[in-house]
């Protein structure tokens, strides 16, 4: 019989492309990864996976199993949310407070599943720069801020209750109609195709892409700028240039051919993401956490 611990773990190797980076998203070990893929792979007779010397792609059998993975696993979530919302009979007000990259790939899709089941809750969700959020939060505005450690990325304090959530990556990601895009590029190559540049929400990102390019002796002028990922997206897929992009936001359009991923060898940026919340209402907060990291994870 299937488990889920089998499948995420199996979804993950497959979204992560290794065995390596699945351990790394999951907090596991990478032998205890590979070990759960055995297993699944025994218990179903099949090799689901084709374990290439750089990047590990599923087999005809294994993207099967992959669809139906993830559609267990996002009802398992639900149920999850359901069940621990039904029982509790939240009401009232939770006010929720991140960047817009994030909310929208993250924080909407859980949003009905927890007013279907609790009409007596509402929740607000604000979209803004890390500094005004933390400010809304000072102020008492907000109940819940996701942020990049707030300490490290704004030099600033929380008095808050918090969780580890996630990890995220900036993608250099051009075109995919552009076949002759290369795959890895150093920095010095950075100009071969119009930069397209997202601004605000990432300033240590933005301060070291600054730094790696006067390493490199460039000197670039973005071609289009936008505070909007949404945008950024469609600009970079209609092939006027190539950007770094939130990996979150970007993953689909990667996996479809619509935006072609191109790594930087020397310049690899990761931030990792907190839950801050503050004390009382622990229940609601502690829900609402499980439905993000099951989001995340899907």
């Amino acid at each position: 019989m299937l488990n889920l611990y089998q499948l995420q773990s199996f979804v993950t190797v497959i979204s992560e492309g290794s065995m390596t980076g699945a351990a790394d998203k999951l907090f596991l070990t990478q032998p205890a990864i590979s070990q759960q893929i055995k297993n699944l792979e025994d218990d179903l007779g099949v090799e689901l996976l084709v374990r290439g010397v750089r990047q590990i792609r599923p087999t005809l059998q294994g993207e099967v199993l992959c669809e139906f993975a993830k559609r267990v696993l996002h009802l398992s979530q639900q149920a999850e949310v359901a069940v621990k919302t039904m029982g509790a009979e939240f009401k009232g007000q939770i006010r929720v407070g991140t960047l817009n990259s994030l909310g929208v790939q993250l924080i909407s899709p859980i949003v009905s599943r927890l007013l279907k089941y609790n009409p007596k809750l509402s929740i607000k969700i604000d979209y803004d720069l890390g500094e005004n959020l933390i400010r809304a939060y000072k102020k008492g505005e907000l109940d819940v801020v996701i942020l990049p450690e707030v300490e490290r990325q704004y030099g600033d304090h929380l008095d808050a209750e918090k969780k580890f959530l996630m990890k995220e990556e900036m993608w250099l990601v051009g075109s995919g109609k552009e076949t002759d895009m290369p795959s890895n590029i150093s920095m010095a190559d950075i100009g071969k195709y119009p930069l397209i540049t997202f601004t605000k929400e990432y300033p240590v990102f933005a301060e070291m892409l600054e730094k790696s390019c006067h390493s490199a002796g460039l000197k670039i002028e973005p071609a289009f700028e936008s505070t909007n990922v949404g945008t950024l997206k469609r600009v970079i897929e209609s092939g006027l240039g190539w950007g770094f992009l939130p990996a979150l936001t970007i993953k689909k359009q990667v996996k479809m051919g619509r935006l072609n991923r191109v790594h930087v060898k020397d310049l690899n940026f990761e931030v990792e993401f907190f839950y801050y919340y503050r004390k009382g209402g622990e229940k609601i907060f502690d829900v609402f956490f499980h439905a993000l990291q099951g989001q995340e994870r899907a």
